[in-house]
């Protein structure tokens, strides 16, 4: 009797533990965020088609060194996430640790729509194949903390007009796209915000810090209002 009535405690028990344990690993690790904002630029739409999005672990020469995020593959309109605004790529659950580089992986249905309301589309001469990869600068996640990357896509710097293109030529051979992105951590973000005028002189506008490295500059552009917002670090980056 008396081992009949302490079987079901000990297993009790048991499953007490086995929970306890679940818990303490599941604060062992931390958030991955990944965002993307944008200066406006001198289209009416910039859409990029994304296909993947990597962070590489180890040494950079190391080729097994890349984990694929959880992403939902899509074609994300980058004007529509400015003046502060970002969309939300990735969010998960991931292992404290060091990230050396993150890659964008983009598919062939990148295209512009320009002010005259034609559609062109955006070859990519790397995009495609091996990937945009954006190194990383002592980028740490820690235990039960959210670390974010914003990826923030110049516009004006990334769209390439062939000197060769004249109307009437094939739209499909007017623009290049060759993605120059600065990677900031959130954590460490500040930023730059205002209104210029007028707006119709399409100011741009800089941001420059002094470093032992030499002067660090950011730039945006104002929208069709004249309001403006860019995100600058310490950690910032351009691909």
């Amino acid at each position: 009797m008396k081992l009949t009535r302490l079987f079901p405690l000990a297993c009790l028990a048991a499953l007490g533990l086995a929970s306890c344990s679940k818990d303490s690993d599941s604060g062992q690790t931390s958030k991955l965020e990944v965002r993307m904002t944008d200066a406006p630029g001198d289209f009416r739409s910039v859409v990029l088609d994304v296909r993947q999005i990597e962070v590489h672990l180890k040494e950079e020469k190391d080729a097994d060194g890349w984990k694929m995020l959880t992403f939902t593959p899509q074609t994300l309109n980058v004007l529509e996430y400015v003046n502060g605004k970002s969309a939300l790529l990735v969010s998960e659950d991931f292992a404290p640790g060091d990230l050396k580089e993150i890659r964008l992986i983009l598919g062939p249905d990148s295209y512009v729509i320009g002010r005259d309301g034609q559609r062109y589309d955006l070859k990519t001469p790397s995009g495609q194949t091996s990937g945009v990869k954006l190194k990383l600068d002592k980028a740490t996640l820690r235990q039960r903390e959210t670390f974010q990357l914003l990826l923030d896509f110049d516009v004006a710097k990334s769209i390439v007009e062939r000197g060769s293109w004249k109307p009437g030529n094939d739209k499909k051979e007017r623009y290049l796209l060759k993605p120059v992105i600065r990677v900031v951590a959130q954590d460490l973000r500040a930023a730059i915000s205002g209104t210029v005028n007028p707006a119709a002189a399409l100011p741009q506008i800089l941001a420059i810090r002094s470093t032992i490295l030499g002067p660090d500059t950011v730039s945006t552009s104002a929208d069709a209002s004249g309001a403006y917002h860019s995100t600058a670090s310490p950690r910032a980056l351009t691909a």
